[in-house]
């Protein structure tokens, strides 16, 4: 991670070469708006389910694809789509994409049967990956220095919020409108959102930069990225519900697929061509760092949710809004700590993120501690400060991140390496729900339904990610100290200093 220092001698030629956009707290709070609409739907509608497996008479593996459909194709179209936003316009691909998610969500909750539903979440979950890499963009392409912390930490306050106060959401749509019919009004909920928000994004965005003289969409690369992205995630998101390990002959696969896009960008970048993925980024350790920090940081922090829900609705029988009252606490302080974490990443750097990560840590063995203690009704009341603990770390880790990763990359690219950013966080996501949701279901059948014991120990898989995360955190901290002590010994003393020796 390079220093603070570094990172403003990096962005103060921008600043003195533009002047800021007069309207650009407005135009962040439409881009917030239609980020908290796209990440909502990847937690709101787990425990809308059941209803759909009442209401629709759907199987199993149609529910699964109900969620991991969506995760698919949300990832398939992150770098595709933030390298369209770069080069054809930020805010044309924001109002298509919101037109898109809006339109899909109507579809959605009018949905006739199971087969639609999955359908429409495909799409779905297309227009999230199309609109998603659009905020960060923007957010770097508006704001500048102090500004652009505060900026991404309300972004953080929105992902914190929208991941966390999905099942209470949905828990209370259900209860309003009955089980029968109350999932419908968990996609319903967007159709307002998104046609208000619509003509605002039109008129408050920035459309400068919009035309460019040359066009390069590196087709080749979108195929090979996207076709690794899918293999890989496939087996993941399925892991539970594709029985036999023949699914997992897929990553090798996906690792080929992969490597081939290296190779072709390689390739593609000696004839002079400009890439899908500029691999210079990687150059920048602020971005290599950051970017595998958060992958693992999401590969333990998405978990909690999942096997928490699992535990209190099948294993104590909490009601869908139970459920989500109980992870509210998650959602405030990750809420409060986003915003406080975005003013001061300035002053502390990749410091704070460590910091945040211990307290996850701090907050997700104090979760076990409570459902050890008290396993039973009173679950819910134990486990209430220790998620206000990892809630609160949460906050201080996904907005001063990608404050501190994106720090570096140019405006130019900044679709591009923050749709890259996300795809780390989705393939996180679902190796640490793989991972989790194997440990935790094996649990469940081997004991026939101590459910208690499989939360902790698949709370425990999830802790040695965010454990790992905050390890290359430290590490990074230490580097980042080695770098400015050896930079000021060589640095040359002031002439008053040197003549004060002689």
């Amino acid at each position: 991670m390079a220093g603070t220092q570094q990172q403003q001698t990096v962005e103060q030629p921008s600043e003195s070469a533009e002047q800021p956009d007069p309207r650009r707290w407005k135009a962040l709070g439409v881009c917030l708006v239609g980020g908290f609409m796209v990440l909502l739907d990847v937690s709101i509608v787990n425990v809308a389910l059941p209803s759909i497996r009442g209401g629709l008479q759907a199987s199993e593996s149609e529910l699964q694809w109900v969620v991991s459909g969506y995760a698919l194709t949300f990832g398939l179209l992150l770098v595709p789509a933030g390298r369209i936003g770069d080069v054809r316009g930020r805010r044309t691909v924001f109002v298509a994409a919101l037109g898109l998610f809006t339109l899909a969500s109507l579809a959605c909750g009018l949905a006739p049967g199971s087969l639609f539903l999955v359908l429409a979440r495909l799409v779905q979950g297309l227009a999230g990956g199309l609109l998603t890499p659009q905020i960060t963009a923007l957010i770097q392409q508006l704001f500048r220095g102090r500004e652009r912390g505060t900026a991404f930490g309300a972004f953080g306050t929105v992902v914190g919020i929208s991941t966390a106060i999905g099942p209470l959401l949905g828990g209370s749509l259900i209860a309003a409108f009955g089980t029968e019919s109350g999932w419908r009004w968990v996609f319903f909920i967007n159709l307002p959102v998104g046609l208000v928000a619509m003509p605002l994004a039109w008129r408050l965005l920035p459309h400068r930069g919009e035309e460019r003289s040359r066009h390069d969409y590196d087709p080749v690369g979108v195929g090979l990225l996207g076709a690794g992205i899918v293999v890989l995630l496939l087996p993941l998101v399925q892991a539970q519900q594709w029985q036999g390990s023949g699914k997992w002959l897929l990553v090798p696969v996906a690792v080929l697929l992969l490597a081939a896009f290296l190779g072709w960008e390689v390739r593609y970048t000696r004839r002079g061509r400009e890439p899908l993925v500029d691999l210079a980024l990687f150059r920048l350790r602020s971005y290599t760092f950051g970017s595998g920090l958060i992958t693992l940081f999401f590969a333990g922090f998405t978990p909690l949710f999942f096997v928490f829900t699992l535990y209190l609705q099948i294993g104590l029988r909490y009601s869908a809004l139970e459920a989500g009252l109980a992870i509210t606490p998650f959602a405030i302080g990750s809420a409060a700590a986003a915003a406080l974490g975005g003013r001061i990443v300035h002053r502390l750097g990749r410091r704070l993120v460590a910091l945040g990560l211990l307290m996850v840590v701090v907050g997700f063995v104090g979760t076990l501690l409570a459902v050890h203690l008290v396993p039973r009704d009173g679950t819910g009341w134990a486990t209430l400060a220790p998620l206000l603990v990892a809630g609160l770390g949460s906050g201080l880790v996904i907005a001063p991140n990608q404050t501190l990763t994106l720090s570096q990359v140019p405006v130019e690219r900044a679709g591009t390496a923050g749709g890259l950013l996300q795809v780390g966080q989705r393939i996180g996501a679902a190796v640490g729900i793989a991972a989790v949701g194997s440990v935790f279901f094996a649990r469940v059948a081997s004991t026939r339904g101590d459910f208690a014991g499989a939360y902790q120990q698949g709370l425990l898989v999830a802790t040695a990610f965010v454990v790992a995360a905050l390890l290359l955190a430290v590490v990074d901290v230490v580097v980042d100290a080695r770098s400015r002590a050896r930079s000021a010994r060589e640095a040359p003393a002031p002439s008053g200093a040197a003549e004060q020796r002689a």
